[in-house]
């Protein structure tokens, strides 16, 4: 259920990173860890998209969300290989060619532009 998606494509994850349900993710990824293996939330969870081709890291950065950024980082750096997060997290653009630190620079959200430039440096 909870790696089901709606007619958008979008999951439970998705929402909760971009509505700002901390607890969902906290709980859903409890879960996970006991129900997937590192292959499967890694491709479900971090990288999978919505119809717009956003990752849950893209919504939450869209949505201005540091507190879901920063779980969401310390949970790909434990589930994702460097190079999957340099090209398919960081990186990665949606349908409309935005990365996740477009989303933060169209905010004007400097603190969270900083968290963005601190964890990227630091793989």
């Amino acid at each position: 259920m909870l790696l089901d998606t709606d007619k958008d494509g979008t999951t439970a994850w998705h929402y909760a990173a971009k509505w700002r349900i901390s607890e969902l993710l906290e709980k859903s990824w409890g879960w996970f860890e006991e129900n997937l293996t590192r292959e499967e939330s890694s491709y479900k969870l971090f990288l999978g998209t919505d119809r717009d081709g956003r990752t849950a890291w893209q919504s939450a950065a869209k949505r201005g969300n540091a507190e879901i950024l920063q779980k969401l980082w310390e949970w790909a750096k434990y589930n994702l290989t460097i190079e999957e997060i340099n090209n398919k997290l960081i990186l990665s653009t949606d349908k409309y060619g935005s990365t996740a630190w477009h989303y933060t620079a169209a905010r004007c959200n400097s603190e969270i532009l900083q968290s963005e430039w601190e964890w990227a440096k630091s793989i």
